[in-house]
């Protein structure tokens, strides 16, 4: 029997944001929705007790530089614990950048999705899922 090298003790919306100045703002952040870009960043502090605080952050916002954009970010925490066992370096990295991630993703997809509708945006959709996986190896390997 293999155990499990985490167990997620908790997770939450740490931090929520939606930023449109005026309503001249949403009408051309509206028009101009779809060259929005979705970043995502990974941190992770260590706690006490081998628990480990990892905070996903997703953030759409317009490259382009111009007045009229809004700003969206939502920051996703799940607190942690890893398993006695782990020791490796990689492993751990593993554990907080790709496995914990792709465990949280839909609650945290659903979350950001509810915020882009609620900043009337109903039509939003993010096309593809977000491959943890793939993006650890891209950066490891």
């Amino acid at each position: 029997m293999t155990t499990e090298k985490f167990k997620i003790l908790a997770k939450y919306i740490k931090d929520m944001s939606s930023e449109t100045r005026d309503i001249e703002t949403f009408l051309f952040v509206k028009d101009n929705i779809s060259k929005y870009q979705l970043n995502i960043d990974i941190t992770s502090k260590p706690l006490k007790n081998k628990l480990i605080e990892i905070n996903t952050t997703l953030k759409f916002e317009d490259k382009e530089p111009n007045e009229k954009k809004s700003y969206y970010e939502i920051v996703y925490a799940s607190i942690v614990r890893i398993n006695e066992e782990i020791k490796e370096k990689k492993d751990l990295e593993r554990i907080i950048l790709c496995d914990v991630p792709n465990k949280i993703y839909p609650e945290l997809e659903n979350a950001f999705l509810n915020l882009m509708h609620n900043s009337g945006h109903p039509s939003i959709k993010l096309e593809k899922k977000i491959d943890f996986t793939k993006l650890y190896n891209e950066k490891f390997n």
